[in-house]
């Protein structure tokens, strides 16, 4: 949502405040695209107006709203630590935040007071053909530094405040990416232990804030182990694995081609990233299902038939209409029942 706070209240220090007619054009960017795109169930990021953002989805149709945490407010008007929020078009019939194993926490070298840096939402919601199936929605912690070194102080030479910036960049980011790996670990910890616990179908949403190929978070796609047999793993271990949306895409794309025509003759397609940075570009935002939702598992139920990044606001922007949008591209996924 990037800064999503409604006037006058200012996000992070206090001249950062929308006009009426910034924040107008904000609610109406919103408004236009779930009225596009009509998603069913869509997770949410930077969210500090959690009203507000609560009646615009109303009046699109999402009778169903949550969020687990408030943002922090400072001299009444200042907010910081922005929460994530879920809206959706079925009944949510359960909502908790999800609190990290602190006991395995302080076993990996973690404090034991560890938690996540934005409260991960779980929010069980009633899908149809398939009833219960708990959402997450997450925004892992960001590459920025933990460490800052005020380079405005005037005692230091310039090349011992170049040394010390630089110290607080490889500190500072490695602690982002430790706390970031950390969090969806945890996360996946109570995540297969609520399946076993539910075996309610799985869904992961959110800003990771990192690429799933580097290997800080990869081993939320972890789907072999050591000496398990092929049968146990189909019986067992697929049960419990999340698997990204875009290979679930190709592998119902490829299901379909080789129908039609022979795979050599399939087109390939490119991802799109949702987020750019200068001349560079990633993606950093994820869809992750559970295998209810993959077409080469024996028993699922739904495919994913569609996936589409949406990226004007970025690639393509108009002042008047992306002028207040954000700064990720918007990743939708179509679901469809296996015949």
């Amino acid at each position: 949502m990037f800064n999503y706070l409604e006037p006058p209240n200012a996000f992070y220090d206090f001249e950062r405040i929308y006009s009426a007619e910034q924040w107008q054009k904000k609610q109406k960017w919103v408004a236009d695209y779930l009225a596009e795109h009509q998603p069913d169930i869509i997770g949410f990021q930077e969210v500090f107006s959690t009203e507000s953002l609560k009646a615009l989805v109303t009046g699109q149709g999402y009778t169903y709203f949550a969020v687990v945490d408030e943002p922090l407010v400072i001299d009444d008007f200042i907010y910081q630590r922005p929460v994530v929020a879920i809206a959706s078009r079925y009944p949510i019939v359960e909502v908790n935040a999800v609190k990290p194993n602190t006991e395995l926490a302080e076993g990996l070298g973690l404090a034991n007071d560890f938690s996540f840096s934005r409260k991960v939402i779980r929010a069980t919601i009633e899908v149809p053909h398939m009833g219960h199936c708990d959402c997450y929605v997450v925004h892992f912690k960001s590459k920025r530094s933990m460490l800052e070194v005020d380079e405005q102080d005037k005692k230091r030479s310039a090349e011992k405040t170049i040394i010390e910036s630089l110290k607080a960049q490889v500190a500072g980011g490695w602690g982002s990416t430790i706390q970031r790996g950390s969090e969806a670990t945890l996360l996946m910890i109570d995540m297969i232990e609520r399946r076993e616990a539910t075996a309610h179908p799985m869904i992961l949403m959110g800003d990771f804030n990192n690429s799933l190929a580097d290997g800080v978070l990869s081993h939320l796609l972890t789907n072999t182990l050591r000496f398990v047999s092929a049968i146990d793993r189909d019986a067992y271990l697929a049960k419990y694995c999340l698997n990204d949306a875009w290979d679930l895409f190709q592998v119902a794309q490829t299901n379909d081609s080789h129908e039609t025509k022979p795979a050599s003759q399939a087109e390939k397609v490119t991802r799109t990233p949702t987020h750019y940075f200068g001349a560079g570009s990633s993606v950093l935002d994820y869809l992750l299902f559970s295998c209810e939702f993959d077409a080469g598992y024996h028993d699922s139920l739904y495919q994913v038939s569609d996936y589409h990044t949406y990226d004007r606001h970025l690639i393509n922007p108009i002042f008047e209409r992306d002028g207040e949008s954000t700064d990720h591209g918007i990743v939708l996924v179509t679901l469809t029942l296996r015949s």
